[in-house]
């Protein structure tokens, strides 16, 4: 089935989002003494060559993941990201979804096993592309990155 308008779900789309991303807001990153997804991956996509813009939601004394400086909020980034790389569980995900419109990324990837389909429709109804349940790391290394 091809990508509808901002839903992407096909390879293709991935790979034409993919070539266009180059700073990524990380939604619920943590730090590197946690071992989890939410810091390795971003960890990967970092030596791939995209920049990581931090967004914990935990660790409040943290002021930098990544060597980057950490933001409370996407849309206190102040400058519009490519991609905005969501690690909270679906039913978490609605109380960002204002954050996330009003930041307007040009896209929001739900990692994998992540989904909300209702956040997902908000988002593409307000033009902003969206991935569900898909694992960047996975989908970087898949095309060479």
């Amino acid at each position: 089935m091809p990508d509808s308008p901002h839903r992407i779900t096909t390879d293709e789309g991935i790979t034409a989002l993919l070539e266009r991303v180059r700073t990524v807001a990380v939604l619920g990153i943590k730090t590197a003494d946690s071992h989890a997804p939410a810091f390795y991956v971003p960890e990967y996509a970092q030596r791939a060559g995209l920049r990581i813009i931090p967004v914990p939601v935990y660790y409040p004394d943290a002021t930098e993941i990544l060597g980057e400086r950490v933001f409370r909020s996407v849309s206190a980034i102040g400058e519009r990201v490519d991609l905005v790389d969501v690690f909270r569980r679906g039913q978490d995900i609605p109380a960002h979804l204002d954050d996330l419109l009003a930041a307007k990324p040009g896209a929001v990837w739900f990692q994998l096993g992540i989904r909300n389909d209702l956040v997902a429709e908000r988002l593409a109804e307000a033009g902003i592309d969206v991935v569900q349940d898909r694992c960047l790391k996975v989908e970087l290394a898949k095309r060479g990155r």
